[in-house]
């Protein structure tokens, strides 16, 4: 009779086991709290295990002495499981270290010692899942090793604890929350390197509009005015004016028809405080000279611009000019000339809105820009003026590494001003960078032979830009340009212009990012006294 009380006590202590309910040990646990948590071996042939009349185990579940039901009657043993679903290893209060272990002689049972892995198992993380499953330890002899143990526990491993070597509480409560899928993520290392700032270049260049000119530039993208050298080192060591990240230009290009110096500071944010706001501030200072065919210009003056940026995309700018017009050398004396001749003062102010979506301001293959602006001059003359420029581009194919764009563009500008804008702020057009097929200034209107300009101007253009070779180096252009440029705010059709042609660019590194460019313009429609140049060009480099 004892022997079938033992071995029933033994297979309701496995049913137990297995499921994660409890497990019962001898009455009176050691007062050591290691060996408490110690396996328990037991050999089949001892004589019974003791079970407490009616208790209430720590993970709220009620054991009863075999043969006794919680009421007392000799029924088959049950189990009564609290109100609060029980995951074994899990606590609601999310503890993943254990309480206080149970003192002695109390009605609470100690577990079967859980399973303990030498691999790390992240919290929430069970073995499987990022990690291969763990080697169950089992210890050795005593019920652990019996057959119904061995055929109960198969079916259904236990999982392990939520940390190796920890055991969860014994109060029954969950020890992790379940796990919640995370985002991929993938760990990387940011190596910093500060790139060149300061820039010196030399270079010079030829063309159809401008003749031959030169060109030195000293560009800071690093500038800082409140950084001037304290010593000598500061500037061998390049230190100097150096740190602020604002930006410095200072340009001189002498020319056989053109010359003009410029100076130019750019702060990109104003700070409020230490706050950048999107505001930026331009201001710059020039001088030009140009010697046209009817009369010499000369310009001295400065500008400065306060910039809002509304998006990634869209700005808008306000700026102020001053200038000195100084007209001399005047070939014919017509009234346009003569009534500017000498120094004229000239103020205005300008606002500009930009929305620019271009891949890239230079050598474009996709995106747009449009500039819309109007500026009020006043001082020797006051007079409106306004203007629109468009310009789309259209990526039509390009290989599959990138290389070998086709580009589609399409651009206009539209312009106009007051009746009283003197000629030397008035609209012309023709040469390489308005309208190709005509002489510099060539499709202007005209004052007994001399070119006066007008007050409205329209101009347009379509061009078809596809590389030659596979390096890109070598692309061809087709375009039609078209367009006129009127005295007043009309559009006579007898002044329109239409010139079709094709061209070729070739780009050489050395020579800088500008390609040579070659023009062939036939004007199929032009006004009476337009001065024709069927070939353009633009040659130049920079270092």
């Amino acid at each position: 009779m004892r022997f079938t009380q033992t071995i029933a006590a033994s297979w309701i202590a496995g049913v137990l086991c297995a499921t994660g309910c409890a497990t019962l040990t001898p009455t009176k646990p050691s007062a050591s709290p290691l060996s408490s948590y110690a396996p328990q071996s037991r050999a089949m042939d001892e004589p019974e295990i003791s079970v407490p009349e009616t208790g209430a185990s720590a993970d709220g579940i009620v054991v009863n002495k075999p043969g006794t039901s919680a009421q007392g009657s000799n029924t088959r043993p049950s189990t009564k499981l609290s109100s609060e679903r029980v995951v074994r290893g899990q606590s609601p209060r999310n503890w993943f270290a254990p309480i206080n272990e149970p003192t002695a002689g109390s009605s609470e049972h100690m577990r079967r010692p859980m399973q303990i892995s030498g691999e790390p198992i992240t919290r929430g993380q069970s073995p499987g899942y990022g990690y291969p499953s763990p080697t169950n330890y089992q210890p050795q002899g005593g019920y652990y090793d019996s057959p119904v143990a061995q055929m109960v526990q198969n079916p259904l491993p236990e999982p392990p604890p939520a940390f190796p070597g920890v055991l969860p509480p014994g109060n029954g409560e969950p020890l992790i929350q379940p796990q919640i899928p995370l985002p991929p993520a993938v760990d990387f290392d940011v190596y910093v390197e500060e790139t060149r700032t300061g820039r010196f270049m030399f270079g010079m260049g030829v063309n159809s509009d401008l003749g031959v000119t030169g060109q030195i530039t000293i560009d800071e993208r690093n500038f800082d005015w409140r950084r001037p050298p304290t010593s000598f080192q500061d500037v061998v060591n390049g230190t100097a004016w150096r740190g602020g990240g604002q930006g410095f230009r200072l340009e001189a290009q002498p020319g056989t028809q053109v010359q003009r110096y410029l100076v130019s500071f750019t702060q990109p944010y104003l700070y409020l405080g230490s706050i950048p706001t999107p505001f930026s501030l331009n201001l710059s200072g020039f001088f030009y000279n140009r010697n046209y065919f009817d009369w010499d210009e000369e310009r001295l003056g400065g500008r400065a611009a306060l910039g809002y940026r509304l998006t990634h995309d869209l700005s808008l700018s306000a700026a102020l000019r001053a200038e000195n017009v100084g007209i001399s050398g005047i070939r014919v004396p017509i009234p346009e000339l003569t009534e500017v001749a000498g120094d004229n003062s000239l103020f205005s102010g300008k606002t500009t809105l930009t929305h620019d979506t271009r891949d890239t301001p230079f050598a474009a293959t996709e995106g747009h820009l449009i500039e819309l602006s109007y500026e009020q001059a006043f001082g020797s003359f006051d007079y409106p003026r306004g203007e629109i420029d468009y310009r789309q581009y259209f990526l039509a194919r390009e290989r599959p590494d990138g290389s070998g764009r086709h580009t589609l563009a399409y651009s206009f500008r539209f312009g106009f001003s007051g009746p009283d804008t003197p000629i030397y702020e008035n609209f012309f057009a023709g040469g390489f960078s308005t309208m190709r097929g005509f002489n510099f200034r060539g499709a202007s209107p005209k004052n007994t032979g001399v070119v006066v300009g007008g007050e409205f101007q329209f101009l347009g253009s379509v061009e078809y830009m596809f590389p030659l070779t596979a390096d890109d180096m070598l692309k061809g252009v087709v375009f039609c340009d078209y367009g006129t440029t009127e005295e007043s705010i009309e559009i006579d059709p007898n002044n329109y212009r239409v010139a079709p042609g094709m061209g070729l660019r070739i780009s050489i590194p050395a020579m800088g990012p500008a390609p040579l460019a070659l023009d062939l313009a036939v004007p199929i429609a032009r006004a009476p006294g337009d001065q024709i140049q069927n070939f353009s060009f633009f040659f130049g480099f920079g270092r």
